[in-house]
């Protein structure tokens, strides 16, 4: 293949990966284009096909994720504010992490309108700054687990060290810091995604220095899998081999939940993430890994749509693993539902229960430090 009938490694999506599969990318030298058609041989690839299963399934699925996601990030956000709950380092974390999510989730809403209409209205400066939210909230994400997992190290394998170090403020700061991390790991999507015009429609992509697309692409699969899978698994395989090693020598009723847990926390989070990371590495290095064709190519595409949704609606299952299966914030959350939403409807709806029999019957939560992302 030459570069000027282009590859089929050039076509790979950027930003939105599965969104912008089979969409135009313009590199910085306008000699170097790919369209809808990769060539090889001067033989056309037709993509079109792929972009419409992404305009039809993408936009009903990824909203689906948004509503359920919103709703169950918010609830967190709601109940540690309301509660006064962000005493505890942990808490600070798990405020964080749901933060990260309706980050993640609100720049989610444009990408369905992009998907849909398959063209970019929003602008040029959006383009850039939805583009490096987008990484932002992402890469926050898994830093907030990362450091939920080593909180849950030190609580249990070194108690006495962690009553001097889990404070407020170490957890305040230890924040700023991953923001901080979040927005230099997404810096490059940021400067490089541009709107482009492309046949009197306009795109989001990335615009890599000429020459070095390729370069580019590899980086960030790499960096995806480096911080998203790679990173985590390290840290969890050698934390949670701490936790479980603590708990089985000190006898505790609740162990075995314990444990239980923390093997559907690596699980869940793995399955997630893996197969969009792996499709992710694949599409960079396709022209190394194997003998590129159409087929090939396509197959890829379709399955970077797959495993993107996937790996979204792990923000939709974040709170229940981290918050849900809390007993106290169950309490708390059922008390606010109790409070502020069934007094109200019980106007409407007579057998749900008043404010008054909620106060006789459960009464405020306890304020004390019990802790609300695990039964330990």
């Amino acid at each position: 293949m030459d570069d000027t009938s282009g590859s089929f490694n050039s076509s790979l999506p950027g930003t939105m990966e599965a969104l912008m599969a089979g969409t135009e990318t313009v590199t910085a030298d306008a000699s170097v284009r790919t369209t809808l058609f990769d060539y090889e041989f001067s033989l056309p690839c037709e993509k079109i096909n792929v972009k419409e299963l992404g305009s039809r399934l993408l936009p009903p699925l990824y909203s689906l994720v948004f509503v359920v996601g919103l709703l169950g990030n918010a609830m967190v956000v709601v109940i540690l504010t309301k509660y006064r709950r962000l005493r505890i380092m942990t808490n600070i974390f798990l405020l964080n992490l749901a933060i990260s999510d309706l980050l993640f989730l609100f720049t989610l809403l444009f990408w369905i309108h992009y998907s849909r209409w398959n063209e970019w209205v929003f602008g040029h400066f959006m383009c850039k700054l939805l583009s490096g939210l987008y990484y932002m909230g992402l890469y926050s994400e898994i830093f907030f687990i990362i450091l939920l997992t080593i909180d849950r190290y030190l609580a249990i394998v070194h108690a006495v060290f962690a009553l001097r170090t889990r404070t407020v403020t170490f957890g305040i700061i230890m924040s700023v810091l991953t923001w901080g991390l979040a927005g230099i790991a997404a810096l490059p999507e940021f400067i490089f995604h541009q709107s482009q015009n492309d046949a009197e429609q306009y795109i989001c992509l990335p615009l890599y220095p000429g020459g070095q697309e390729d370069n580019w692409k590899r980086f960030h699969a790499l960096s995806m899998n480096i911080l998203s899978l790679a990173l985590p698994l390290l840290i969890m395989a050698v934390c949670y081999a701490g936790i479980i090693r603590t708990l089985l020598r000190c006898p505790n009723k609740t162990k075995y939940k314990a444990i239980r847990l923390i093997f559907v926390i690596m699980v869940v989070f793995f399955m997630f993430w893996t197969p969009y990371n792996l499709v992710l590495l694949l599409s960079a290095f396709q022209t190394i890994f194997f003998e590129v064709s159409c087929e090939q190519s396509k197959w890829l595409d379709v399955a970077m749509q797959v495993t993107e949704v996937i790996a979204y609606t792990h923000c939709c299952v974040n709170p229940v693993i981290y918050a849900f299966v809390g007993e106290r914030f169950r309490e708390h959350l059922s008390h606010f539902f109790r409070r502020h939403v069934a007094t109200n409807l019980g106007k409407y709806i007579p057998f749900l229960p008043s404010e008054k029999s909620d106060r006789a019957s459960s009464g405020s939560p306890s304020t004390g430090e019990q802790e609300l992302s695990f039964v330990f």
